[in-house]
């Protein structure tokens, strides 16, 4: 079935009348008059009671206006729906954060996704090791994960967004929270809280690596998956942790935070999504998140 022939009858329908109907359709009333006939015969049935003054429909063809009338419709929002896909104005995507990001990121991105791209619904999930995003992308678990490089996996698309200095979380009555700074070699001999070995944290690696470049041997007390846990257990006094400067925006009384020097003392922070995505609501998220840093 035409289409056309579809808005022609709903249109001649509702004006009851061919010129009216013409000029509604910016065409000339024969034509127009013609292609309701070529409907009719197709149908085989008579949708229209013509008179020199009006026209009246039928009983079929007050039937057929009120499916046509729900076809149209259809159609129309079928069209208006494929317009905003097109324009990444809609859609679903589950953006997984690792815990820096959790805390300090998440609030405003949020917010700003959302103003942005109204139509899209977005989840969320904090917390996360970079290689369980890694995972998760790949399953499809999430669309887009804020984490920490390396990624090192082909199948991704991984943009760097900013590096971010490391501080060291140590208890108020620590010994070494009168310090303005420390230093990777500061950390002798004290108890370390650090992200879980077991689940290959990135952390884990980088902090154990300025420790030993600093010919400082570890000595890990505890091992985490959250951020959130690794704060609280030095808030406890149960040890210090070296971790990036956003979790500084994770406050808790008995926590204090001091900057670490050093120049290899930063961590890259990053925006990855599969590479064989490019769903435009996909690609204007990660624009966004680009244009944030």
């Amino acid at each position: 079935m035409d289409l056309r022939h579809l808005r022609y009858f709903v249109a001649v329908a509702e004006e009851r009348h061919f010129g009216r109907a013409a000029e509604r359709l910016h065409m000339a009333q024969p034509p127009l008059s013609q292609q309701i006939r070529q409907l009719e015969a197709e149908l085989g049935i008579e949708l229209l009671h013509r008179t020199t003054r009006r026209v009246d429909l039928t009983e079929a063809g007050r039937a057929y206006l009120e499916r046509a009338r729900a076809i149209l419709t259809d159609v129309d929002e079928a069209a208006h729906h494929a317009r905003l896909v097109a324009a990444g104005s809609v859609g679903h995507l589950a953006i997984g954060c690792v815990g820096s990001a959790t805390y300090s990121l998440l609030p405003a991105l949020s917010r700003r996704l959302s103003e942005e791209l109204p139509g899209v619904d977005f989840s969320f999930r904090g917390e996360m090791l970079a290689p369980d995003q890694v995972e998760a992308l790949r399953t499809g678990a999430i669309d887009v994960a804020l984490l920490r490089p390396p990624a090192a996996d082909l199948s991704l698309t991984v943009h760097t967004l900013r590096r971010d200095r490391l501080v060291v979380a140590v208890p108020v009555d620590h010994p070494l929270a009168r310090r303005k700074r420390l230093r990777a070699a500061d950390l002798a001999g004290a108890d370390l809280i650090v992200h879980s070995a077991d689940r290959r944290s990135v952390m884990y690696d980088l902090v154990l690596g300025l420790l030993r470049d600093a010919g400082v041997e570890p000595h890990i007390r505890h091992e985490v998956g959250e951020t959130s846990t690794l704060i609280t257990l030095v808030a406890g006094g149960l040890g210090v942790a070296v971790v990036p400067e956003p979790v500084t925006a994770l406050t808790l009384d008995g926590v204090a935070y001091l900057p670490l020097a050093g120049p290899d003392a930063r961590v890259e922070l990053a925006v990855a999504h599969r590479a064989d995505r490019s769903e435009p609501h996909l690609e204007r998220t990660v624009g966004i998140i680009r244009a944030a840093f």
